[in-house]
């Protein structure tokens, strides 16, 4: 919500400070501005991005609006739940994670964690990482490499919506120039009409260009920056897996293992690790 938030405020400073100049806002409201340069940058989105980019870009828009990007207890969650699986295979053997990896949705273990377990990226991201473990497929010291190459992967096709939006935001300015060139030929040839229909006009092809640049550092160029840092939390969710889990398969113990995993993340989201310690001992209480 705080995405809404920020978009308000810019609006109400345009208008705000536009209305105590002593303009009338209904002097911004050029149907003819709205079509160009809507019409363009659609047409820029489609010409040079894939459609499943197109769709990332959609649902991770909805969920920076929604604020549903991973939160501090997501990651509390996460370091409870390797904990929890790292004990159960210290006194059971990997074999004993067997039934909770194929069979996730039915897991106790994984619904004591609702924010991991339906989340499907990442209850697929830890369940891939076990089943050659437990398997036998891989070894130990091999399952940091797989997982890193995985989170590469993420990190790639996370950067789709980010490097699209890059493209509208800085073109946008560009596409309010062209409805303002295209107002102004419309200006040209009112003139004999006289100096009201000019003005008005005028005031149009002003507008496309008002829009182009206010659309492009007052929506577009910040909500990429919000997609960017979330895509950075989310990934920090993946890394923390990775760096669980391998220390663990190599000889740690459980606590030492999520402890491992609570270092790799960014300290606004970070336990302390005390609190995480006494909260991870309290587990089996």
């Amino acid at each position: 919500m705080l995405l809404l938030v920020g978009f308000l405020v810019v609006m109400g400073a345009t208008l705000g400070g536009f209305m105590i100049a002593g303009g009338n806002p209904i002097l911004l409201l050029h149907v003819s501005e709205f079509v160009t340069i809507g019409g363009i940058s659609i047409g820029i989105l489609l010409i040079s991005t894939p459609a499943k980019v197109i769709t990332e870009c959609v649902k991770k828009t909805i969920a920076a609006i929604q604020g549903s990007a991973a939160r501090k207890d997501d990651y509390l969650d996460l370091l409870k739940l390797l904990y929890e699986i790292f004990v159960l295979a210290r006194r059971n053997g990997l074999i004993a994670l067997e039934d909770h990896v194929l069979e996730p949705a039915t897991s106790t273990l994984f619904q004591k964690y609702p924010s991991f377990q339906k989340n499907h990226e990442r209850l697929e991201f830890l369940c891939n990482g076990l089943k050659p473990l437990i398997d036998g497929r891989i070894k130990p010291e091999q399952i940091a490499g797989l997982l890193e190459h995985e989170v590469e992967a993420k990190e790639e096709e996370a950067e789709g919506p980010v490097k699209m939006l890059h493209l509208v935001g800085d073109s946008l300015p560009g596409v309010g120039i062209i409805a303002a060139v295209l107002g102004i030929i419309n200006t040209m040839a009112a003139i004999a009409e006289g100096p009201e229909a000019v003005g008005e006009k005028v005031a149009a092809a002003l507008t496309g260009t008002f829009l182009g640049i206010l659309g492009a550092y007052g929506f577009i160029n910040p909500l990429t920056s919000r997609i960017g840092a979330n895509n950075v939390l989310e990934l920090q969710y993946f890394n923390a897996i990775t760096k669980g889990l391998s220390g663990f398969v190599n000889g740690m113990a459980p606590l030492m293992a999520a402890e491992i995993a609570r270092r790799s993340l960014d300290p606004c989201v970070q336990p302390g690790p005390d609190e995480l310690e006494k909260i991870l001992k309290g587990l089996g209480k």
